[in-house]
């Protein structure tokens, strides 16, 4: 399928950028070829294939929400670089 230098330069319009007379030609012929390219996938015999969402068909990939007993403050803050009254101690980022 072929596109013309017109389609090239309003769509590069539409998306506000400015195309030197060389990379429309460039972008001309690489849209072509790859809107042949679907051309050819369109020959493709697909009858009786269903659509595909996804690659990998997962029902749920969660696990149950469970309620555990969190880890005491202590160990929690056991290897933090700076800790102050039972918290971490960050560097103040807004004045």
């Amino acid at each position: 399928m072929k596109i013309t230098r017109e389609e090239v330069v309003h769509v590069a319009k539409l998306a506000h950028l400015e195309l030197g007379e060389d990379e429309v030609q460039r972008f001309s012929e690489q849209i072509g070829t790859i809107l042949d390219y679907f051309e050819t996938l369109n020959q493709v015999n697909t009858d009786g294939i269903k659509p595909t969402f996804n690659a990998i068909h997962l029902t749920n990939a969660f696990r149950e929400d469970e309620e555990k007993a969190s880890l005491d403050n202590k160990d929690v803050l056991f290897n933090a670089p700076e800790k102050e009254d039972g918290f971490f101690l960050v560097p103040r980022i807004i004045g």
